[in-house]
């Protein structure tokens, strides 16, 4: 019996109906992981319905297996109502609309309530170029990972004698470590290769060196993962020069604000960066830079919020779930109506409406 030749053989196998067939990764899954999970959701205000809005349509056309369970929840309310946290220590999870806080009056922010009484001290916000839109930068690909629940948001003021008022910055070695376990290991479980840490330690030489010292511990646990440490101001310049040198960073609690929203200006604007905070047992989503942005009178009466970031969110708040493929879907959704550029809100130089976005994504779900 002749042999065949080597690339006879290989053109014979590369045409084999079965073998051409390709096979996603998957994964297995426990008896009852398919049954539908409670979310809890809080549209906010301004925008926030509108947003929220988007999203339980796409879960819907999805048939995503979750079911919100609806609360109205509003900046300028002294607390969060009991049972709507009551249904989030239920559920575990909770998808947010931006809820607005009101300058100065002594009015304490619902959103900075709900990170300390859930103890969600993580927050995290992925900036990324998304194909199609233009920016001044390529290969941006930032995850900032912000302490939550102290540093100068401890909210503890008070005014000392008139006209004089003191703010205390609280850092500790308890919060501090865990947020960088948690920034590394979430580099090490999702294949990143830096870790920096944002600081002011050469003034704040306690508070921001209490910081760096437990950073620089939990980085000796992970050999891997490259370590280094910047200033803050000196951050700033480099984001809207080099962006693409950093990869995951970790900061205390107002430097990660400052650093989340500006790396999302250099990787496409507010409107389009997911992001979520979690803790041990929570996990709440929004919108990742300027989560409390309810947009503008003009905005809500137009109907033309952005839904591209809280849909990026809800794929995060999927993926979190363990349901993988409904997020990749979504994701996949949002990506190419990006990319085909026909269909984009005004902070992206477009004129479409929400609902005209949110069609598109519809349209494109496969």
């Amino acid at each position: 019996m002749a042999r065949r030749s080597v690339p006879v053989l290989k053109q014979l196998l590369s045409n084999s109906p079965i073998l051409n067939q390709t096979r996603s990764v998957t994964y297995m899954p426990r008896p009852g992981d398919g049954a539908p999970r409670a979310v809890t959701l809080i549209p906010g205000d301004g925008i926030g319905p509108l947003v929220t809005g988007a999203v339980e349509q796409v879960m819907e056309a999805m048939h995503a297996p979750i079911y919100f369970e609806r609360y109205d929840v509003h900046g300028d309310m002294k607390r969060v109502p009991v049972e709507v946290m009551d249904s989030i220590r239920k559920n575990k999870v909770c998808l947010k609309g931006g809820l607005a806080t009101p300058m100065g009056g002594g009015i304490n922010s619902l959103n900075m309530q709900l990170r300390k009484e859930l103890d969600l001290y993580a927050s995290l916000v992925n900036c990324f170029n998304l194909p199609g839109l233009p920016t001044r930068h390529e290969n941006v690909d930032i995850v900032v990972i912000r302490e939550n629940t102290e540093g100068e948001y401890s909210g503890l003021e008070h005014e000392v004698v008139p006209g004089v008022v003191e703010s205390l910055k609280v850092i500790t070695k308890f919060c501090s470590e865990r947020i960088a376990q948690y920034a590394f290991e979430y580099a090490y479980l999702n294949n990143r290769k830096k870790v920096t840490a944002v600081h002011k330690a050469n003034i704040m030489k306690l508070a921001d060196g209490l910081f760096l010292e437990s950073c620089r511990e939990v980085a000796t646990k992970y050999p891997g993962i490259q370590y280094n440490e910047i200033i803050v101001d000196n951050c700033c310049m480099q984001l809207v020069s080099k962006p693409e040198q950093f990869d995951v960073m970790v900061t205390p609690n107002l430097y990660g604000n400052l650093v989340a929203n500006t790396a999302a200006g250099i990787a496409g604007g507010t409107g389009v960066m997911p992001g979520g905070n979690v803790g041990a047992d929570h996990a709440i989503f929004e919108q990742g830079a300027s989560a409390g942005n309810v947009g503008n009178d003009k905005l809500v009466e137009q109907k033309k919020a952005n839904p591209v970031a809280l849909l990026l969110s809800s794929a995060m708040m999927l993926r979190h779930l363990q349901f993988p493929s409904f997020a990749d879907r979504l994701e996949t959704a949002v990506e190419q109506v990006i990319k085909e550029g026909k269909y984009r809100t005004r902070d992206l130089g477009g004129h479409s409406t929400t609902q005209e976005v949110v069609d598109a994504v519809l349209a494109a779900l496969d």
